[in-house]
């Protein structure tokens, strides 16, 4: 078993995932960086963590899928012997559409992954940090959105929906755990210069929508993961079932 604290990043081959797993690592992390289906860049991510003195490990595991979440925490048990933070960072956008054209394949898959998956690591890393499970404690940083907020209608409500789910999924695991060790907090992105809003059909949604933000600008996935690994950290030791939003005001 590893001496390091060891966290669990999902989705963390890209965008915010990829900072707050490099960011992690240099602040004395070990991680584990999920990916669904692009090797390259997880393997990647990790090269840079081990090349700047760290440890990590990539694992392909489909958010969508419950076996495969179970054995994404078994690699994790293997690997490192140890489980101390999980960001629950994956999650997918669609194509803009009213509610009114969406099928109910879409909305099934974004739940499925956005809820579902989010609920099925929590319980996971509860199983493995909970002191009522012999653990020793740890934090969850659950990643929601502006959108749970604003309902992005127009756009994509489905996706707000699901990131409300977070939000209540935050609050209500952070008073369940709460005497077991485990702090729960949650992130709320603003506009993020990442390639989500690419797998979206909206390339460049980010800074089109600069005017839009009191700050005037998007902001930078290395923005998020400061923000990620504050929760994260022992400097957060008072705070639970708190929701941040980084969103440049918006």
């Amino acid at each position: 078993m590893t001496e390091a604290p060891v966290l669990l990043v999902t989705g963390g081959s890209r965008g915010i995932g990829a900072a707050v797993s490099l960011l992690a690592a240099s602040r004395g992390w070990h991680v584990a960086v999920n990916y669904t289906s692009n090797q390259k860049a997880a393997e990647e991510v990790v090269a840079a963590i081990e090349a700047a003195g760290g440890k990590g490990v990539a694992i392909k595991a489909d958010l969508g899928n419950a076996a495969e979440i179970v054995s994404m925490f078994e690699v994790v048990d293997k690997h490192f012997g140890r489980l101390d933070g999980l960001v629950n960072n994956a999650g997918i956008v669609d194509i803009p559409q009213r509610i009114d054209e969406m099928s109910a394949e879409r909305v099934e898959r974004m739940m499925r992954i956005n809820v579902t998956g989010s609920i099925l690591c929590a319980g996971e890393a509860v199983r493995r940090m909970s002191t009522k499970h012999g653990g020793r404690g740890g934090a969850i940083v659950n990643i929601s959105s502006m959108a749970a907020k604003l309902g992005s209608p127009g756009q994509y409500v489905d996706y707000a929906a699901s990131k409300a789910a977070i939000d209540t999924l935050t609050i209500g695991l952070a008073r369940e755990v709460a005497t077991e060790g485990i702090r729960v907090n949650a992130i709320r992105p603003g506009v993020i210069d990442t390639d989500i809003h690419a797998s979206g059909g909206l390339p460049d949604r980010a800074r089109e929508m600069a005017s839009s933000i009191p700050m005037q600008r998007p902001g930078r996935a290395e923005e998020v993961a400061d923000a990620v690994l504050y929760l994260l950290s022992p400097t957060a030791s008072y705070i639970t079932g708190a929701i941040l939003d980084v969103s440049g005001g918006r």
